[in-house]
């Protein structure tokens, strides 16, 4: 018999989503309006001012596409590469390795600049490849790498990016809200970010930003842009209309309010703040985590605070089955590892809500229960 679906009440701790708060839920349950309403567009340019708050920029073209993060990113490589283009890719995690392919999909070729999982992106590595290929133009690397919870220096990056005339390209989507991030100030051309990491918004978001110099090289293009949906000449009629929006896709009306609320409360707390809290968690997470045994896989000045991953103990055989244990016993749950590091690591989220002092007395209260039962510890 088919009937309302209810979901268990979990605490989300893993590499997102995160945990929403009842205010955003509450924000989203509000009445339905139409997407051309003017006090929809109204609420749309607040949402756009706080995000570029968020971000830290004056880019007048921020705003979020009407999909998950995964489309910010193809929004990001699709409106600025183009066939023949050459892009400097750097691939530390799963997420480097999406961005390669999505070069290769608008045409262009991807030039690898490889570092080992669970290290940052290694600035002497780039600065070679565009020795090496001068012809690029564009860098393209991941903020903050959530398949391993390691941080790169975005600041450096954009600079060698900036040195050789290239645009620089940035995936942060674990790390707008949760640590220090400016767009203006480190000179990032094209970032992207997720409604449901640090934001603590349902996932099917994906907030974006461009520089003056990327919007003029997207409005330069010789070719037309590879996806209809996600091309800025296009969209943007409808989110920069200023009183005369063009229609171009019904907006997820009520996933915007939830967004809209979600940056509500990070402007209440203070970007600076939430930022703190977040290093505060993970620190507290840390002490506990290592009086269990846990072995962080990053070194400590590249560990995300909102996204950490530990080795699996030698002494268990089936990391699955705790993770399984977790969410059926404690309603918790953490995330597995990806790629090289699938079986191998568990990844413990702090992510916007998610990190207080509460969630990490339950996730170290949890982890000793279970591990305890499996005679780790």
């Amino acid at each position: 018999m088919m009937q309302s679906f209810i979901p268990p009440n979990r605490t989300l701790m893993g590499p997102g989503p995160s945990d929403v708060p009842e205010r955003v839920l509450q924000a989203m349950a509000r009445p339905t309006i139409g997407h051309l309403d003017p006090a929809f567009g109204g609420m749309m340019e607040q949402l756009k001012a706080m995000l570029r708050d968020g971000f830290m920029t004056e880019n007048q073209l921020t705003f979020p596409v009407s999909a998950p993060g995964s489309a910010g990113m193809e929004t990001c490589f699709a409106n600025l590469v183009e066939p023949g283009d050459e892009v400097i890719v750097c691939i530390n995690g799963v997420f480097g390795g999406r961005m390669k392919e999505n070069v290769e999909r608008m045409g262009g070729t991807a030039i690898v600049v490889e570092n080992a999982w669970g290290a940052p992106v290694d600035p002497t590595l780039v600065e070679a490849a565009f020795a090496a290929n001068p012809k690029v133009n564009l860098l393209a690397f991941v903020h903050a790498e959530t398949s391993t919870g390691v941080r790169s220096d975005a600041k450096a990056l954009c600079e060698i990016a900036h040195q050789h005339d290239a645009l620089a390209l940035v995936d942060a989507v674990t790390s707008l809200g949760g640590i220090e991030l400016r767009v203006d100030a480190w000179g990032i051309d094209a970032i992207y970010s997720g409604s449901q990491k640090c934001l603590s918004c349902p996932p099917g978001l994906s907030p974006v930003s461009f520089s003056d110099a990327a919007a003029k090289r997207i409005a330069a293009r010789k070719t037309k842009v590879r996806s209809w949906f996600l091309d800025l000449s296009l969209v943007m009629a409808y989110w920069q209309g200023d009183g005369a929006r063009t229609y171009h896709h019904t907006a997820p009306v009520n996933a915007m309010y939830g967004l809209h609320e979600s940056l509500l409360m990070l402007h209440e707390e203070g970007l600076q703040n939430a930022w703190a809290r977040h290093a505060d968690m993970h620190q507290l997470l840390k002490t506990g985590l290592e009086e269990l045994g846990l072995r962080f896989v990053v070194e400590e000045p590249y560990r995300l605070p909102q996204l950490n991953a530990v080795a699996f103990p030698d002494s268990l055989k089936d990391e699955a089955s705790i993770r399984r244990e977790l969410l059926e016993v404690h309603n918790l749950e953490i995330g597995a590892g990806l790629g090289a590091l699938a079986g191998k690591v568990w990844r413990i989220g702090l992510m916007g809500a998610s990190a207080s002092e509460a969630n990490v007395d339950l996730c170290l209260t949890a982890l000793r229960d279970v591990m305890a039962r499996h005679q780790a510890i």
